[in-house]
């Protein structure tokens, strides 16, 4: 399966092919990484654009080292020190960022559709770092790449996804790159932020925590979206603690093999404990490595990269 898209703008659109190609040519990226030098010039001479609307570390830096490992030019932009604070529109700030030559923009930005609105006005490729409350595809992608390389698949596999998921764009890329590779996806945290039309897009809803976890081969946890909520969706932080934070007793009753992943940051004490958080099943940090590796690869290929076999040629 070549790559043939100009734009990576939501997980929505691609076929599992498309996610499979991304994924084989992330692994390539990996090993690249464990050599003495680490970087590669498939960008070389390209200007790379981290068009960061809505604050970030991980994601910011992860694509930032991503493009210098690439051998790219690149160029940090934030809304705090730029014209959009003077009343530039997104679109002007993003043509002039054209005009000075950007192959790529990264852009993050609270609106949801912002990447959407830039690949229609732009020649350059646009990356979608997340967009509101809708998308996240590259933290969608770095979290399967994480649960194929600990448990060599997808299909098949019991994913539950717990915490925020109405305001959570981490779970909706999830869901819709989970389902395409044939795992069991289900949505579980309090029914104010876990509505039923989730069910739409082939997933299973319940609000019964253990039932949620008992059996489940990933537990996902998702941070509360509080910078997204516009009214409190439970009556506190301890509430939501008590009846859905993975704490060592809830452990207890999972598989002995369960992987526990979580986007980052995270609020320890709150949906997850502390010692779990740094434990054994947590994989955490190495969603943080294989970021790297994937951001990688999505930038080799919207730039014309045709997957694996391209990396070491």
């Amino acid at each position: 399966m070549s790559w043939n898209r100009k734009h990576l703008l939501d997980i929505e659109s691609l076929s599992a092919e498309e996610i499979t190609t991304v994924l084989d040519t992330a692994t390539a990226f990996k090993a690249v990484g464990q050599r003495a030098i680490k970087k590669v010039p498939a960008l070389r001479g390209k200007t790379v654009v981290n068009l960061f609307i809505e604050p970030s570390t991980r994601t910011r830096i992860s694509f930032e080292l991503a493009a210098l490992r690439l051998t790219a030019d690149v160029i940090n932009f934030t809304a705090e020190a730029s014209s959009l604070k003077k009343g530039e529109t997104l679109k002007d700030t993003a043509r002039n960022l054209e005009a000075l030559n950007a192959d790529i923009i990264i852009i993050r930005h609270r609106a949801a559709g912002a990447p959407h609105f830039l690949a229609r006005v732009l020649n350059a490729s646009v990356i979608n770092a997340g967009d509101g409350a809708h998308e996240h595809p590259t933290q969608a992608l770095l979290d399967a790449f994480t649960i194929r390389e600990k448990k060599g698949r997808i299909a098949g596999l019991k994913v539950t996804i717990l915490g925020d998921i109405l305001y959570s764009r981490v779970a909706r890329s999830n869901i819709w790159t989970l389902t395409k590779l044939g795992a069991k996806v289900t949505l579980c945290g309090p029914s104010t932020l876990v509505p039923k039309v989730f069910e739409r897009m082939g997933c299973r809803v319940t609000y019964n925590v253990e039932e949620a976890i008992v059996d489940a081969d990933i537990i996902n946890l998702l941070r509360i979206q509080h910078e997204r909520q516009r009214q409190t969706m439970f009556p506190s932080i301890g509430e939501y603690a008590s009846l859905f934070g993975v704490t060592k007793d809830r452990l207890k009753r999972t598989r002995p093999d369960v992987v526990i992943m979580h986007p980052g940051p995270i609020n320890r004490g709150v949906e997850i404990d502390s010692d779990i958080a740094d434990g054994d099943r947590s994989v955490i940090l190495e969603q943080v490595t294989n970021g790297l590796a994937v951001r990688m690869a999505s930038l080799f290929l919207i730039n014309g990269g045709q997957g694996p076999a391209e990396v070491n040629s």
